[in-house]
């Protein structure tokens, strides 16, 4: 229950309280709220004026016990829940020269007799040294050495508001996260399983099959009919009873499974097992060939075509998938008939559009195709078809590709170009059929500082966190310090990150580098390279943005040596901002704008680049990326090229954003019974009941 009001607490930012009666003696409740809220203030939230009148309204001993884990869920969000020490005391003053700071441990490691046995200066190795790598003071020094931060007007402050009951607040997300239309991420399916564990019913719609997996999950535990419709929604769900990976990204090792179990997942698997979805199988031949060493079908004559399945898996039996016969048809340049393939697939033909146009076919008929086909596609696949035409209009710096984890990897883009009445028909045909699926707004009230944040047309690589936007948004930076951090624990062996930054030109050259080998210029300043995190370990990067002298900022975390980021027990990062008088500790949660956990495979997390508009302002883009990197020594100094082309790409493309959707959603406006609001944190004043899409929720925005 803990885990579930966290989980409510940090995802919709609502503090879930219910319609309990109003029992505080006088004075006792209303004294402990305002406690609460001063604490809340310390990490850069506070309770909304109608959270505080209800908290005040109850016993003072159960406003403390809410506020333990309203406290302690805000300060995870923020990162504040951890000690952030620095390598160096008085960070960011008093950082040496690199040089002479390595001299140093080295003069004397010299002159200590024991030391002086395992150096040899010849090669020179820092990890050798006494003292490199590893925290010289405490916390409480660290703390002693660093005036407390003076709050400033410009410093975050995140409103916690009112929430219904447990029950509700729960129900309410787990309709949001089952119904969305975008891929979750792996944290939010995970939130999911949770949910649906916890909750009653469902959304009548879940057009994602990741989520319908963890819902048919339940559903089979509770004895309901499960929902299927193509034999591979049964693969994802014996995944899932497995504790493996519902989106088949990664191997499972299924369990064995109970009678009651196999027959329930064979019946479902013969009801949807016709020939021509029997095409499906070969995507996935070895997981199953190996689901059907659990499931026995031998042993159940009555579902002849789930043994099919099988059967099509270990090759004893034939099936050509739709894309394998439009692949052949395409190869011998009979687009004719490929397009005609995908007529009975909309979604399937909408995202081959740009290579059907390519085929030298007749481009009228492919767009006349795709005239109907659009009918019967989903928004998300719409949405994403038109911000990749609007793509086409100009040559790409390059093509990127990002898999569900967010490792990336660039290519040339050397398709031919589209012609612009060819592209502008396409446009028009998708804005008309997007506009026509939109809601009426009612009456539309937009944040302008919303209108730069991109659509999320997939959330697989966004971890959710603080302050999190999806790929390709842009969000003003305020302040005039800019202040990168990065935390991590390991859990078994010593594993050294590297944070580090990189900055370049206007052209994406010129490089100039901050890393554990390069402590400082005349804007920017390290903090101090940590090797090993048994207990944790942080690190910072300082950068003063009135003297940068390169208009694009990249910062990075490289493993150097020792576990993966997601076999860290934690590893997390983010970005402070401060104006030039504020000092206090190196880490200050309530001057943090965004803070996450790091994941995936990749060996170097790009979380997000900062570029200096021409006016001199600084704004950031979100990029979300993970480099594949090497198996250790990952350094900034060695990929500065792949990170160039990949920021740049993704810097370079024009997401589709909240902007565009904001634009139809006006023209559509007519009945002014309700309100809709759209904005990165809902204002005071706003009408009864109004529909409100934040970052958490612009998922909803996406039609169906």
């Amino acid at each position: 229950m803990d885990n579930l009001e966290s989980l409510v607490i940090a995802r919709r930012l609502r503090v879930p309280i219910g319609d309990a009666p109003a029992d505080s003696p006088a004075g006792w409740g209303e004294t402990a709220a305002r406690q609460l809220d001063a604490a809340l203030l310390s990490v850069g939230f506070t309770c909304s004026p109608g959270l505080l009148e209800r908290l005040a309204s109850l016993r003072g001993e159960s406003v403390i016990d809410l506020g333990v884990h309203v406290l302690a869920a805000v300060r995870t969000l923020a990162g504040d829940h951890v000690q952030h020490n620095a390598y160096f005391v008085d960070f960011p003053a008093n950082v040496p020269d690199t040089v002479e700071f390595w001299a140093g441990l080295l003069r004397t490691a010299l002159l200590d007799p024991v030391a002086a046995t395992t150096v040899q200066p010849a090669t020179l190795n820092l990890l050798d040294l006494p003292g490199y790598g590893r925290y010289q003071h405490s916390y409480a020094d660290l703390l002693a050495a660093h005036a407390e931060l003076v709050p400033l007007a410009g410093d975050r402050v995140t409103v916690l508001e009112l929430g219904a009951s447990l029950e509700v607040e729960a129900r309410e997300l787990y309709f949001s996260l089952a119904g969305s239309e975008a891929p979750l991420a792996e944290e939010d399916l995970a939130a999911l399983r949770s949910l649906a564990a916890f909750c009653d019913g469902e959304p009548e719609r879940i057009p994602v099959r990741e989520n319908r997996a963890v819902v048919n999950e339940v559903r089979l535990a509770a004895g309901r009919p499960l929902l299927v419709d193509t034999v591979t929604d049964v693969l994802r769900l014996a995944c899932g009873l497995s504790g493996g990976d519902v989106t088949l990204t990664t191997p499972t090792r299924f369990r064995s499974f109970r009678r009651a179990e196999r027959r329930i997942l064979l019946q479902a698997l013969d009801g949807v097992a016709t020939p021509a979805k029997l095409g499906d199988v070969p995507r996935h031949r070895e997981p199953w060939k190996r689901l059907g060493e659990r499931l026995h079908p031998h042993e159940y004559p009555k579902f002849p075509r789930a043994a099919h399945v099988f059967e099509v898996a270990r090759g004893v039996r034939q099936a050509a998938s739709l894309n394998g016969r439009v692949e052949a048809a395409l190869s011998a340049g009979r687009t004719g008939d490929a397009v005609e393939l995908l007529g009975d697939t909309p979604g399937a033909l909408m995202r081959r559009l740009d290579h059907l146009l390519r085929s030298g076919h007749s481009a009228a008929a492919v767009l006349e195709a795709a005239e109907s086909a659009a009918t019967g596609a989903s928004g998300r696949v719409l949405l994403s078809l038109r911000e990749h035409l609007q793509n086409r209009l100009a040559p790409a710096a390059g093509r990127i590709f990002a898999n569900r984890r967010g490792k990336a990897w660039a290519a040339p883009d050397a398709r031919p170009p589209l012609g612009e009445e060819v592209l502008a028909r396409a446009v028009a045909v998708l804005d008309e059929e997007i506009t026509r699926r939109l809601p009426d707004p009612g009456e539309l009230i937009v944040d302008p500082d919303v209108l730069d944040v991109a659509l999320p047309l997939s959330g697989k690589a966004v971890v959710p966190g603080l302050g999190m936007l999806p790929r390709g948004s842009l969000s003003a930076v305020d302040g005039e310090l800019l202040r990168f951090f990065v935390h991590w624990r390991q859990a078994e062996r010593r594993t050294d990150y590297d944070l580090s930054a990189l900055m370049l030109d206007a052209s994406y050259g010129d490089p100039e580098l901050i890393s554990w080998t390069s402590y400082g210029n005349d804007f920017a300043v390290y903090s101090g390279d940590l090797t090993e995190a048994a207990e944790g370990a942080s690190e910072f990067i300082d950068i003063r943005l009135a003297g940068a002298t390169r208009p694009i900022i990249i910062p990075q975390v490289h493993i150097y040596s020792g576990e993966a980021f997601d076999e860290a027990a934690e590893a997390f990062s983010g970005f402070m901002t401060r104006d030039a008088e504020q000092e206090g500790r190196p880490f200050e949660p309530r001057t943090v704008r965004m803070k996450s956990d790091l994941r995936g495979s990749g060996r170097v997390a790009l979380p997000l680049v900062f570029l200096r508009g021409d006016d001199g302002g600084w704004r950031a883009k979100w990029v979300h990326l993970y480099l594949k990197g090497h198996p250790s020594f990952n350094q900034v100094e060695g990929n500065h090229v792949t990170t160039s082309l990949l920021v740049r790409s993704i810097v370079e493309r024009d997401h589709l954003r909240v902007r565009y959707l904001a634009g139809l959603l006006r023209a559509k406006s007519s009945a002014k019974e309700h309100t809709t609001f759209i904005g990165l944190q809902p204002p005071a004043g706003l009408p009864e009941d109004p529909r409100v899409y934040t970052p958490g929720t612009l998922h909803e925005l996406i039609p169906a």
